[in-house]
């Protein structure tokens, strides 16, 4: 037929233009990038393969058969470098030759076109063969992103599960963890391994209170209470509502409707039994605990417990719903009493109040980096009947055990409990997590107390408010590695002797073993050294404690071949901005330069906790790996006065923060590549199973699939098991399964205990920030897993679900 000869020719050169013209421009940024990644210091290979590309992409556009030769050779050349660099690390491998394997697969079939433009003869048959292996290997790689690669793979004997002891079946979820230690464990195995997999919807409740965010608003992030038939759950605005256990029918509803500018959440509740016996403390020298009555037939012999976001303490009676009368000012406490200029946002209360024996603990989220002068962090115990002060814990001044003298207020701007806490009935001590004092980048500022008691663990006497002992975990905080969970209780094994114990992580990917009478680690901490940044008089602690004994939960240290991207090109650019950084490891002191701190100030580990289960003497933590650069920049005397635009929205969530008082303004953000990716390689969050009898890892997965989320944000709708960052805790049961939502695609999962394998999801409507917990109905006998569902942190899409799952 005319003209077919000149058409065909006229698309070969066209395909071959077009193809050396990608080529060519994958080179140009490769050797640009390249030369930049290596005036840093860097690796040579991108501005090596960079300029192989560049000839690659000219002898191709060119049409000589040569240009494929080169690209063959570079993709050959970045085989060998990838397994030097990463070994066979899967999600590391795949960023530096997928996209490479994809390029060689089309050059390969191109290869006979580019010999006929020279020679006539174009010999499909190698190239066909070539091509086809090539192919087969990317598709096999592309498919093998599917399918979850663990950080610690298991290996041993799974062993059996332990039946539940009748007489010591989970009969009620009383407290936020669970117990009063912060268990999340329930002894309950109707739903176990075998047959978590016929889980089915019981029932949805619908609260009408959509969390609408961005992150610095409203979330939901409650873990709800179970007494007997009654599930009890509050809301983003502190509504509180009592369900049927059974039909999640609703039983009551307080309409509350707190709000503040922002950080508007409510993570728990707390519970107390007028009529439950009063348990006293039996280890020798304790406090009692004090004994309370209600009036037979007076409302709230059952009441829960709440704090506000607009700092309130409210009591309400279990039974209707109604403020309890004789609770403080008809059913509330104003928390803010005592602390002096205290504005919305300054200081809120977003974790569950803590019951200690008769005595309702309460700590406060005071807002970070926002200005020197702030409201204390004050810890303070009340009557649960009457509302009234029994003590405080001023960790500015401990002289003030009650509320301050006329015309004063509580030391400003000291550490607080922003966490739950536990408390330990043996001893009466209520143990909470202490955060670092504001601002908290900034530690000139700091008192001699601010630097005794910042990020640490601390026990007071649940009747008197008398510290019992403290144990500090980073010295003169400036990372905002303030403690951030609830400490979970553990009976820890010791030179042959069972020791009380309580086990913590922190968001530095540590885990700590303490002695719960005496505080005193029970497992190997090390003094190691650090080094200081540029900022004048900061008093920076050249040693800092680490974890040594127990494991580390993505810590790093990162190098720059931990550089991560979906390509070889943002992979590239991630490298510039980490070898562009000042980088020390765990203990980067921010200063005028750009530095990176991993893991960053949103943790490691957060406020969701660990869950515990004491059958097998394993734990489980989950974690987020997501680094933070920080730049701190000098401010004149004028500037340093003004609390600038960005404000407390903005530190909620990332920017500029201004530092009012001091020196300097910081600005921070999330370590991610221009995708909006995390720059390390993944996972991004993971499942960690660690064996209390060996301090050792039994295994770690990654939790999170891409499905509901993407670069730039988009949703890429693949089930792709990366691990992402994770919010809430865990749920472990005797049934050997441990249960967590928390991600940013919208399931609840479960994992097979023994072994780290995920073995049943259920899609959610949106995605959920909660605590799962479960229970047994005491009217039907079946065993119920509980999630309540707000929305994913990062999510535009909310919701407002409390979703009951059980066996059919």
């Amino acid at each position: 037929m005319p003209g077919t000869k000149n058409d065909g020719s006229l698309l070969t050169r066209a395909w071959l233009w077009l193809l050396g013209a990608v080529v060519l421009l994958a080179g140009i940024f490769f050797t640009a990038g390249g030369a930049k990644l290596a005036s840093l210091g860097g690796s040579f290979y991108f501005v090596i393969a960079g300029l192989a590309l560049l000839v690659s992409g000219f002898l191709i556009a060119r049409r000589r058969p040569a240009g494929a030769l080169v690209f063959g050779a570079t993709f050959l050349c970045t085989i060998v470098w990838a397994l030097w660099e990463v070994g066979l690390s899967f999600w590391p491998l795949i960023s530096r030759l997928l996209a490479m394997g994809v390029g060689a697969t089309v050059i390969a079939l191109s290869y006979p076109l580019l010999r006929g433009a020279v020679a006539g003869k174009r010999a499909w048959g190698p190239s066909l063969a070539i091509g086809g292996v090539l192919a087969l290997c990317s598709a096999s790689g592309f498919a093998a992103m599917f399918v979850a690669h663990p950080t610690v793979a298991f290996s041993g004997d799974m062993g059996g599960l332990v039946p539940v002891d009748a007489a010591h079946e989970q009969k009620n979820w009383e407290a936020y963890g669970n117990t009063s230690g912060g268990s999340r464990f329930v002894a309950l195995d109707q739903i176990n391994r075998d047959n978590v997999k016929d889980l089915k919807v019981a029932w949805t409740y619908r609260t009408g209170d959509v969390a609408v965010s961005d992150g610095n608003g409203a979330e939901d992030q409650n873990t709800p209470l179970q007494v007997g038939d009654t599930v009890f759950v509050c809301t983003p605005h502190n509504n509180v509502i009592a369900l049927d256990a059974d039909t999640g029918r609703e039983k009551w509803k307080t309409i509350i409707n707190a709000k503040a500018s922002v950080w508007m959440r409510c993570r728990g509740l707390a519970y107390f039994d007028a009529k439950a016996p009063l348990r006293q403390p039996d280890v020798p020298g304790s406090t009692p605990v004090p004994a309370v009555t209600v009036a037979e037939g007076a409302p709230c012999l059952r009441r829960i417990l709440m704090n506000t976001i607009n700092a309130e303490l409210v009591a309400l009676d279990a039974d209707t719903g109604k403020f309890c009368p004789d609770f403080g000012n008809g059913g509330r406490v104003d928390l803010k009493a005592g602390l002096g200029n205290a504005p919305d946002p300054q200081y809120q209360l977003t974790s569950a109040p803590t019951l200690a024996g008769t005595t309702v603990v309460v700590g406060g989220r005071v807002a970070d980096n926002v200005q020197v002068d702030m409201p204390g962090g004050v810890m303070r115990g009340f009557d649960v009947v009457t509302g009234k002060l029994r003590w405080a814990f001023d960790p500015g001044n401990p002289a003030i055990t009650g509320m301050p003298a006329a015309g004063k207020t509580y030391t400003r701007s000291t550490p607080n409990v922003w966490a739950a806490m536990s408390y330990d009935p043996a001893t009466n001590a209520v143990i909470m997590p202490v955060g670092s004092a504001s601002v908290d980048l900034y530690g000139v500022t700091r008192s001699a107390l601010d630097h005794e008691y910042g990020a640490s663990m601390l026990a007071l006497d649940a009747t008197t408010g008398k510290e019992k002992w403290h144990f500090q975990t980073v010295h003169n905080d400036l990372w905002d590695f303030d403690l951030p969970m609830q400490p979970s209780f553990i009976d820890f094994a010791k030179n042959g002797k069972t020791v009380p114990a309580l086990v913590f992580g922190t968001k530095a990917g540590q885990l700590y073993v303490l002695d719960r009478t005496t505080g005193k680690p029970l497992t190997e901490v090390a003094n190691v050294r650090v080094k200081a940044a540029n900022i004048p008089n900061e008093p920076y602690s050249l040693v800092q404690p680490k974890s040594v004994g127990m494991p580390q939960i993505g810590v790093g240290p990162l190098t720059e071949a931990d550089m991560w991207g979906a390509t070889p090109f943002d992979q590239l650019m991630c490298r510039i901005a980490f070898k562009g950084m000042r980088y020390e490891g765990l203990y980067t002191a921010p200063g005028t330069d750009k530095s990176l701190s991993f893991p960053g100030s949103l943790g490691g580990m957060n406020w969701g906790g660990l869950s515990t289960d004491p059958t097998t003497g394993t734990i489980f933590a989950n974690d987020m790996r997501l680094g933070l650069w920080v730049q701190m920049f000098p401010q004149t005397k004028e500037q340093a006065g003004k609390a600038g635009a960005a404000g407390e929205a903005v530190n909620t969530g990332m920017g500029s923060v201004p530092l009012k008082g001091t020196p300097y303004s910081v600005v921070k953000d999330r370590f991610l590549s221009a995708l909006g990716v995390p720059c390390q390689a993944p996972p991004f969050g993971t499942l960690t199973a660690i064996d209390m009898k060996t301090r050792k890892i039994k295994w770690q997965v990654p939790v999170g699939t891409v499905r509901d989320t993407g670069p730039m944000g988009i949703k890429m709708g693949l089930p792709i098991p990366i691990g992402l960052p994770t919010l809430g805790g865990t749920l472990a049961t005797q049934g050997g399964l441990v249960f967590i939502a928390g991600t940013q695609d919208y399931y609840l999962r479960a994992f097979n205990s023994a072994n780290g394998k995920e073995i049943w999801k259920a899609r959610l409507p949106v995605g959920s920030q909660g605590g799962p917990m479960s229970y047994k109905s005491p009217k039907t006998g079946k065993q119920y897993v509980v999630i309540t569902a707000g929305g994913a942190r990062q999510s535009p899409d909310r919701g407002d679900y409390v979703i009951a799952y059980k066996l059919p």
